[in-house]
């Protein structure tokens, strides 16, 4: 009896102070929070999908988070990721279906936008030029609304908008 009792008290403490069975924690939300774009069209259903987290200014330069002219990973956190569903052109350049990295090279009035195929990826620190796919220039133009967390976008048309502070670049996904 004295057996049972010990043993049914140690299973009652293992319940009270084990982490499995007290309430779960949950993280807060990250600082630059994971997103999603999508592209489809009727004719084609699904073109593309991006997945990025999305940096905020807070008060700092895109210019210091983004310097021109450098390569830098697109967004924050993991390198942004891009999967084509079909065949594209991508720029004007001829991409195959698949999923790329996508890194940027910030200029004034075009960005640099480039695919690798080296996945999985943190930040801008393993991009090596021997793993781009392609490189296209994104037009840059002057956003009508300051946009403070890094935003991508699809419009019906097929073009990828990336906006950022008061920055647009433009890249045509057809």
């Amino acid at each position: 009896m004295k057996k049972n009792v010990l043993v049914i008290a140690l299973f009652v403490m293992a319940v009270l102070f084990s982490n499995e069975t007290t309430a779960q924690k949950f993280p807060k939300l990250d600082k630059s929070p994971l997103d999603v774009a999508m592209y489809s069209n009727k004719a084609d259903g699904a073109v593309a999908k991006v997945v990025y987290s999305r940096p905020q200014l807070k008060g700092r330069s895109m210019a210091k988070l983004a310097p021109a002219g450098k390569v830098w990973r697109l967004g924050a956190n993991e390198s942004t990721e891009v999967r084509f569903y079909k065949n594209v052109m991508f720029g004007g350049k001829s991409v195959k279906a698949g999923t790329y990295t996508v890194f940027a090279i910030p200029g004034s009035s075009e960005w640099t936008i480039i695919l690798s195929n080296k996945l999985h990826t943190w930040g801008s620190g393993s991009y090596k030029q021997a793993n781009d796919v392609v490189r296209v220039a994104g037009k840059v133009s002057k956003g009508s609304s300051f946009v403070e967390a890094l935003a991508i976008t699809f419009s019906k048309s097929g073009d990828m908008h990336i906006g950022w502070a008061n920055t647009v670049v433009t890249v045509a996904v057809k």
